[in-house]
């Protein structure tokens, strides 16, 4: 197993940060040569590299983090997938890695997780550097939940969620005290915002990073990615994705989005997903829902 970036300076921090950007910035550069139509995306032959949200796209939106639940088919259905794909198939997730493997077991994947903070690929495993004060934030995170009922803090080690979604009426004051939060930080992290969620995260880290970087490697390079997400966390996702050509597509219609596609619901996905595995094989056009 390797680590990457296992020290605690800020320098250290934005230079994986610069690393990551850089990476994405080669990937957008290209993208008025490699986007085609959408209609001629759906109906190439290519083999596809298969991105996948959890929260909201696998698995509905539970009121809790630790309270969704997995249809006990997806595991099973996401391993036939992967040897369908020639083993291009990664979870990307603001989950710990943890976390998804646990789900999913025995069932084990790439992943992305901590919104690319974390990335492992085959049994290697990437990591960007915690934040030195990020304890002291969390305390100060937790004083807020302890006298404001429905407040949950998820703290991810080197990265803290503050979860708003039993108590909507504190969204504002929420946010905000997030954004104050990630503000005294510094420039070593920047705040992602989600539905009823915010969470303070390396300042490199992204959806979008991730994908073009597990897109760079010999496993997926040269293949259609596909990423499928529900959430303003993965707009970073669909953005890389329309720039390399590939195809995006967001669970769900409740906010503008850059996804080429729109799908009703995770039941929707999952009964596309357990078809393909089914059936086979998986390609962009199963995605269409027209």
């Amino acid at each position: 197993m390797m680590q990457v970036g296992a020290v605690s300076t800020r320098a250290k921090c934005l230079v994986g940060a610069a690393f990551a950007l850089q990476i994405l910035a080669m990937t957008m550069s290209t993208a008025a040569d490699t986007a085609v139509p959408l209609g001629q995306s759906l109906a190439g032959q290519s083999d596809l590299a298969l991105f996948l949200d959890f929260d909201g796209t696998l698995v509905e939106i539970a009121p809790s983090p630790e309270h969704v639940k997995l249809d006990r088919r997806v595991g099973p259905a996401l391993e036939r997938l992967k040897a369908q794909l020639g083993g291009a198939l990664a979870l990307v997730s603001g989950r710990p890695i943890a976390f998804l493997d646990e789900r999913l077991a025995p069932h084990r994947f790439d992943i992305a997780g901590l919104h690319g903070a974390q990335i492992r690929l085959g049994e290697e495993i990437r990591t960007q550097t915690d934040t030195p004060d990020l304890q002291e934030a969390l305390r100060d995170l937790v004083r807020f939940a302890n006298s404001h009922v429905g407040i949950i803090v998820e703290d991810k080690r080197i990265s803290v969620a503050l979860h708003w979604r039993l108590a909507p009426h504190l969204h504002e004051e929420a946010l905000d005290l997030m954004r104050r939060t990630a503000a005294k930080l510094g420039p070593a992290v920047r705040l992602q915002e989600g539905k009823a969620v915010a969470e303070i995260v390396p300042a490199g880290a992204s959806k979008g990073n991730a994908i073009a970087w597990l897109m760079s490697t010999p496993l997926y390079a040269g293949r259609r990615a596909v990423f499928i997400g529900d959430d303003i966390t993965d707009e970073a996702g669909f953005e890389a994705v329309n720039a390399m050509g590939g195809l995006s597509v967001r669970i769900g219609s409740d906010h503008e989005s850059q996804a080429q596609l729109r799908l009703a619901s995770p039941t929707v996905l999952r009964q596309i997903l357990l078809n393909a595995a089914e059936t086979g094989p998986l390609t962009a056009a199963s995605f269409s829902r027209d």
